[in-house]
């Protein structure tokens, strides 16, 4: 279409519920036009919302644009008769304003209102509900044609057939499809990632992300897992830790070395002799990061098949199966203060660190806080004690909380602390949900407070409303014909069934927790470590993930697959 460009309709809609999959969704991406001028906000449009407003709406996200050009081009792509003005979710339907054309920071004045380019689209897999096409979210990024977002400058009324005009150019000419293509697509130019993070109308969420990328292309790459898949670990002892807790050591059956492991990581151990299908189960390694072995420290929980099995039949000279190390819940190389924070069992990943420190010679200051039940049940108190007097800078505190009470943001307060510390905390998950508040309240900053989960980490589920969490469980309905998929930190495997587009799709069946958003291979937000196995993709994603890590929400397995979720 060509001549000036011009506000062709005015979109609002309030956010409703809607089913979707045996579940219910909560999304304003039901847009319909306005007969006659609209008021438009510092936050919104008279008459419009959100339902998701960690993704959408807000002072960056107030206006969100589309193209009638781009609607042309979709309906003759899926064969679809003429779509309605609002279809794609958009606030302002217009003609003109190409994706490659505009650019991030350009002003324009719509009516009486002046409004800023901030960011693309956010993929979603809403749009792709709202339309019935659920592989729409990558295809708006394929197809360089997402739409953008657009913050009110000033406020005023606006109307289908006004003009839009210019009356500035954003700094960088870096164009709304480009700035997509930075996030979602492989390939990306370094100097184009330094331009966009420069630039200050650009959303901090996205200025966010792109300084990550710019970080890790600038860096050298992660290591990734050392060995694939499971390998066979022989088990050279076990040592009665208390009357729950033992630790087994392990080692390479040829003798060889283990690769190292970095302090705090855990190992995913395929437990064969505890039952068919054979349990997967993951426990941090306890012992020095570079001593050529591993020990894992198991507490034998009253229900806990996996790990009953370990404290009470496994024998030296027995073989286990192990993925390689894993984990984000790493010790730092800085110099600063160290608070290793625990309770219970999840003194584990903790004791690894203070062992690391010690190997290292540290000089700095370490601070070591442990919560247990009682004396007898502080497994490994000895051995922690032992290695903090060979650190000139340590600080011991164990608190007994059949005696003493929980510990509180008053005796962090009382041990003096430091707040310029960076804390290692992991236990139960109510005690590290209890110590991030206090350390926070005593001055440490959250990005200084790391915390390890033992088990499935917290879904990501955006809109997903009402919906009553299951504990995982197989799926509903006869076992599928398909290769089994084991989720190893929920200790459930299903077989893949008939009709599942995706690894994804199963586990919702079986209330395994989730992490996702657009649903079709875009965001990353599903990516997974694969322990073991092998998948395809369908459809295959925009950029692949990281070798050892796979994107469940396009994926199907090929062979018995283990991921750690």
């Amino acid at each position: 279409m060509d001549g000036a460009p011009v506000l062709v309709s005015v979109n609002v809609g309030l956010p409703r519920d809607v089913p979707w999959q045996g579940k219910t969704v909560h999304t304003g991406v039901w847009k319909y036009p306005v007969d006659g001028p609209a008021m438009v906000r510092r936050l919104n449009i008279d008459g419009d919302g959100q339902g998701d407003l960690a993704g959408h709406g807000g002072e960056q996200r107030a206006v969100m644009v589309y193209q009638v050009q781009s609607y042309r081009h979709w309906e003759r792509y899926f064969g679809r008769d003429k779509l309605d003005h609002g279809s794609f979710g958009e606030n302002f339907t217009v003609a003109g304003l190409a994706d490659d054309e505009v650019c991030i920071g350009d002003r324009y004045r719509i009516g009486e209102a002046e409004f800023e380019v901030t960011q693309p689209r956010v993929t979603c897999y809403r749009v792709g509900l709202r339309l019935g096409e659920p592989e729409l979210p990558a295809l708006l990024v394929s197809h360089h044609r997402p739409g953008f977002y657009m913050r009110v400058i000033s406020e005023g009324p606006v109307q289908a057939g006004d003009q839009i005009v210019k009356t500035r150019t954003g700094p960088g000419a870096l164009s709304v499809a480009d700035t997509d293509a930075l996030l979602y697509l492989p390939h990306r130019d370094p100097a184009k990632l330094r331009l966009a993070t420069t630039i200050p109308a650009l959303s901090p969420g996205w200025q966010g992300s792109f300084r990550e990328l710019l970080a890790a292309e600038t860096a050298a790459g992660p290591a990734g897992p050392a060995w694939a898949g499971f390998r066979p670990l022989r088990v050279t002892g076990v040592v009665a830790e208390s009357a729950t807790v033992s630790s087994i050591c392990l080692a390479a059956p040829d003798g060889s070395p283990l690769p190292a492991a970095p302090a705090g990581q855990y190992l995913t151990l395929r437990i064969t002799g505890a039952g068919q299908p054979a349990p997967v189960r993951s426990y941090s390694l306890s012992s020095t990061p570079d001593a050529g072995t591993y020990r894992i420290s198991v507490k034998a929980e009253p229900d806990g098949t996996a790990s009953s099995y370990l404290n009470r039949e496994v024998r030296p000279g027995a073989t286990l199966e192990a993925a390689a190390p894993r984990g984000d819940f790493v010790l730092d190389d800085g110099a600063g203060p160290v608070l290793l924070l625990s309770a219970g069992i999840g003194v584990t990943p903790v004791l690894a660190m203070l062992h690391a420190l010690a190997g290292a010679q540290s000089t700095r200051e370490v601070w070591w806080v442990h919560s247990a039940r009682e004396p007898r049940e502080d497994a490994l108190a000895a051995e922690a004690h032992a290695v903090l007097t060979g650190l000139p800078h340590a600080h011991e505190y164990l608190r007994y909380t059949r005696e003493q009470g929980r510990l509180s943001k008053d005796a962090l307060i009382a041990l003096g602390v430091p707040a310029d510390a960076t804390a290692y905390v992991c236990g139960p998950d109510a005690f590290m949900a209890d110590m991030r508040q206090a350390l926070t309240a005593i001055g440490i900053e959250a990005g200084r407070i790391r915390t390890e989960l033992f088990g499935a980490l917290a879904s990501i589920n955006p809109g997903i409303t009402g919906q009553a969490r299951r504990a995982p469980h197989q799926p509903d309905g006869p076992a599928g014909p398909g290769p089994l998929v084991t989720f190893a930190r929920s200790g459930i495997a299903a077989a893949f069934g008939t009709g599942r587009r995706s690894v994804l799709e199963l586990a919702d069946a079986c209330d395994v927790p989730s992490r996702w958003s657009c649903r079709s291979g875009v965001c990353h937000t599903c990516v997974t470590p694969l322990l073991a196995g092998q998948i395809r993709y369908a459809p295959d994603p925009l950029e692949p993930p990281a070798d050892g890590e796979v994107l469940i929400c396009c994926a199907q397995p090929d062979t018995d697959i283990v991921l750690d979720m």
